[in-house]
C-alpha cells in the first residue's frame, strides 16, 4: 500500500482526486492538506512513500514546500501537480530534486501510472518538462542523455547490447516491473515512442 499526502488547495479539486485515487487497491491518501506549510508540518508526523503536491499554494509557495520537504525527508518522493509549465518553474523545480512533473487535466490513468513510477524510483516530467530538460543542455550529444538518471541510463545500455528485460532485472538484481518503469519514463524522456527507437536514439548519440 503506498501512502500519499495530497496537497491541494482546491477543495473540489482535492476530492474528485483522493477519491479516484483510493479506487485504486494499492493507494492509500494518509493525509491532506490545502497551503504548503501544514504540507510540510504532515511530513513529520506520517510515514509517507509520496506527495503530491500543486505548486500554486498559500501561506507556503508548493516550491518552498519542496525545498523544505526534501530539507527533512532527501529521500520522500514529490511528483508536482500544476496548471504552470513555465521553463524558470521547471528548472526550479529540477534543481529540488523532486522526482515527477504532471500538469493538471492529465488523464488519471496517466497520474496513476506516474505515481506508481516515482515511487518505484524512476522519473516522471510532463512532455512540456521533458522539452525544457533536453533544451537546458548545451551540449547536443548529451542534451537528452543527460536528462536520464544513473539507473535509467544504464538499463538503456544494457538495452542497446541486446538484453532483454528479465536479463537486466537479473543482472541488476531488481524486478521485471521494476525495469519496465525505467523503460517508460526514459522513452518519455527521449521522445521516442518504444523500446527500439530509444535504442537507436542512444546508439546514434554515442556513434
Amino acid at each position: 500500500m503506498l501512502k500519499i499526502l495530497l496537497v491541494e488547495d482546491d477543495e473540489l479539486f482535492r476530492l474528485g482526486l483522493s477519491v479516484r485515487l483510493q479506487q485504486e487497491t494499492d493507494l492509500h491518501i494518509v493525509a491532506e492538506a490545502e497551503d504548503g506549510e501544514t504540507a510540510v508540518n504532515l511530513t513529520n508526523r506520517h510515514p509517507l512513500d509520496l506527495v503530491l503536491l500543486d505548486i500554486g499554494l498559500p501561506r507556503m509557495s508548493g516550491l518552498e514546500a519542496c525545498y523544505k520537504i526534501k530539507s527533512n525527508h532527501p529521500k520522500l518522493a514529490i511528483l508536482a501537480l500544476t496548471s504552470h509549465s513555465e521553463p524558470s518553474l521547471i528548472n526550479r523545480l529540477i534543481e529540488v530534486g523532486i522526482q515527477g512533473y504532471c500538469l493538471k487535466g492529465i488523464p488519471a490513468e496517466t497520474l496513476i501510472l506516474a505515481i506508481r513510477s516515482v515511487v518505484a524510483g524512476a522519473s516522471w516530467w510532463d512532455s512540456k518538462a521533458t522539452q525544457e530538460i533536453q533544451s537546458a543542455f548545451t551540449s547536443p550529444s548529451n542534451s537528452i542523455l543527460d536528462a536520464l538518471t544513473e539507473r535509467e541510463r544504464e538499463i538503456l545500455t544494457l538495452m542497446a547490447q541486446g538484453k532483454s528485460n528479465q536479463e537486466i532485472a537479473k543482472m541488476l538484481y531488481i524486478t521485471s516491473g521494476t525495469v519496465r518503469v525505467h523503460t517508460h519514463s526514459m522513452i518519455q524522456k527521449l521522445g521516442v515512442c518504444d523500446r527500439t527507437q530509444a535504442i537507436l536514439l542512444f546508439q546514434n548519440l554515442n556513434d
